[in-house]
């Protein structure tokens, strides 16, 4: 399977590129995994609604240019449906079993996605009603992706 995180904003802490890093090689015995981060968006504080219509869109674009047509796209939406890691295991095995071998993973900026991306998505889930900081959030998901791997394959780490 060919994992690729499309996510907004550069990671800068070492502590969680340390993470990150250390599940990615955990994960490259089961997966190709890439992770392409994409400038954000500089914009003020205090936005109309109008300019943050305006600042998803741009990094909407970014987004989508970098999805390639035949992915199965995930987007990591607070709207999104929740699910339970077995759940989520078990979704990306159906995605391997049926011919699914490219998933995009999305994380968007600060404002969210916008709805060009949103309408490209396959599905979009939530990993919690909570808000995660976007670069832990790329930590989780990669764990997420880690565990998923070990539950399908009956292998010990998701108790």
């Amino acid at each position: 399977m060919n994992i690729s995180i499309v996510t907004i904003g550069k990671l800068k802490e070492k502590y969680l590129l340390q993470g990150i890093n250390e599940y990615i090689k955990r994960l490259s015995v089961y997966a190709k995994v890439e992770i392409i981060e994409l400038a954000d968006e500089k914009a003020p504080e205090n936005l109309s609604d109008a300019e943050m219509v305006i600042v998803k869109d741009k990094e909407g674009k970014r987004i989508l240019d970098k999805i390639s047509d035949d992915a199965y796209v995930i987007a990591l939406a607070i709207e999104g449906k929740k699910k339970t890691s077995e759940n989520f295991a078990s979704d990306l095995d159906k995605l391997a079993t049926y011919g699914k071998s490219k998933v995009t993973f999305v994380i968007g900026g600060s404002l969210g996605l916008s709805k060009a991306v949103m309408n490209r998505a396959d599905e979009a889930i939530s990993f919690s009603d909570m808000t995660f900081p976007h670069p832990l959030m790329r930590l989780i998901l990669v764990e997420q992706i880690y565990r998923s791997f070990r539950i399908n394959r009956g292998e010990p780490y998701h108790k």
